[in-house]
């Protein structure tokens, strides 16, 4: 086919298409056991109670659900972000503020088409983004209609776009901001201030702010703050915020695919107009059990205790070496080789360690430069053992 749509061609490639073929004409050496650390696939089971709880409700794969859900289940997230979020009574409406999803990826994705004109200020509307970023954030982007434009998320910013260095005419053409906290890759959280302060240049310049959350309740200490309890302390409603959750890294339900969006009521209504025509609706049983895991925290603690653990063993092993930090969210490490892309070669070849080189989530920005590149990116999924010969095999490959 010679026609297609040419904003196609301006998506660059996937992060993990340029991985396979950076790797696929290698092969680790003779007798060594690969050990994949570039996805973030959680390895945890999730409770029993789900497989019982789809099972119980196996009667309704027979039936086609609704674009917006169970009233069950829009209630039980509507609870949840009440609780994990100090919401006051009565802020968040299970009717009007949240919209389940088939997983974050699609609305991530597809929000887009809900936030971005024809033109902002006379021009090609912008889609701001972290820099290094989740590749989906610029594809949903670019199929809007927008035009990237790349914040740096660099150490010397707290790995965080520096919201004060955005010029005045980027703000003005923003039709679209995706801010991830805790940061993917770099595990940065955002504090209330800084949210407050995205909040209030979202609405000084009309543009969406679109806070990704999904790894929320993987952090070392303290839990990460949110959009919507931002908008809380600053006294208003959820205008120009959305946030997307998952039951993915929560709950260790990858393969559910369930999640939900929530927030401004008036951009959730458009996006279910959206979702009716290019959205995949969610299967009841597996609703079932995803409202059953909203409900229930002990599995979540216990997940995080899991996680806690791999920090214990990633920083007895590289404390000190490629510029290793304790992570406060995510499950991610961010470690400085020098060269990214040449290191993951290494690795793979001389360790059957398989990372993932940062710079395939960065951009070259305005000075020419990646700064995502020389950075790998690490995914703790496994347990504390083969983490930590993950790592022992990294560092006695790259030194340290």
């Amino acid at each position: 086919m010679q026609q297609h749509n040419p904003r196609i061609d301006r998506l660059g490639e996937y992060a993990f298409t340029k991985l396979n073929q950076l790797l696929a004409p290698l092969a680790p050496r003779a007798n060594t056991t690969p050990i994949v650390m570039s996805v973030g696939d959680p390895m945890h089971q999730p409770p029993a109670f789900v497989a019982e709880v789809i099972a119980k409700n196996a009667h309704l794969w027979n039936r086609y659900p609704t674009m917006v859900g169970t009233q069950a289940y829009r209630e039980a997230v509507a609870a949840w972000l009440m609780r994990r979020y100090s919401l006051p009574a009565g802020m968040i409406s299970a009717d009007r503020h949240i919209l389940p999803l088939a997983g974050t990826k699609e609305g991530l994705f597809l929000v887009a088409q809900v936030a971005v004109p024809e033109t902002k200020a006379g021009k090609t509307p912008l889609c701001l983004l972290p820099n290094p970023y989740y590749n989906v954030y610029s594809g949903g982007g670019v199929m809007a209609g927008a035009e990237p434009y790349y914040l740096d998320a660099t150490k010397a910013t707290g790995f965080l776009p520096d919201l004060d260095a955005i010029p005045e005419e980027v703000l003005a053409r923003a039709a679209i901001f995706y801010l991830c906290s805790p940061a993917n890759p770099q595990g940065a959280i955002a504090s209330l201030d800084y949210f407050k302060k995205a909040i209030s240049l979202a609405r000084a310049h009309d543009f969406l702010l679109v806070v990704d959350e999904c790894y929320a309740e993987i952090y070392d200490k303290a839990p990460p703050p949110g959009g919507l309890e931002a908008c809380a302390k600053l006294g208003s409603d959820f205008a120009n915020v959305v946030v997307f959750h998952s039951l993915s890294k929560r709950s260790s339900a990858a393969g559910l695919r369930m999640g939900f969006i929530a927030g401004d009521a008036d951009v959730i209504k458009r996006f279910a107009e959206i979702r009716s025509y290019g959205g995949c609706q969610v299967p009841l049983p597996i609703q079932e059990a995803a409202t059953a895991l909203w409900r229930e925290e002990t599995h979540v603690t216990d997940n995080r205790a899991l996680y806690v653990s791999k920090f214990d063993t990633a920083e007895r092993v590289l404390k000190g070496k490629f510029g290793f930090y304790r992570p406060p969210g995510g499950f991610f490490l961010w470690l400085d080789v020098g060269d990214g892309e040449k290191a993951t070669l290494k690795l793979w070849q001389e360790a059957g360690v398989r990372t993932l080189p940062g710079g395939y989530l960065g951009r070259i920005n305005e000075r020419g430069i990646n700064p995502a590149s020389q950075y790998i990116r690490v995914a703790l999924v496994h347990d504390d053992a083969t983490i930590a010969d993950g790592l022992e095999r990294m560092v006695r490959v790259l030194g340290g």
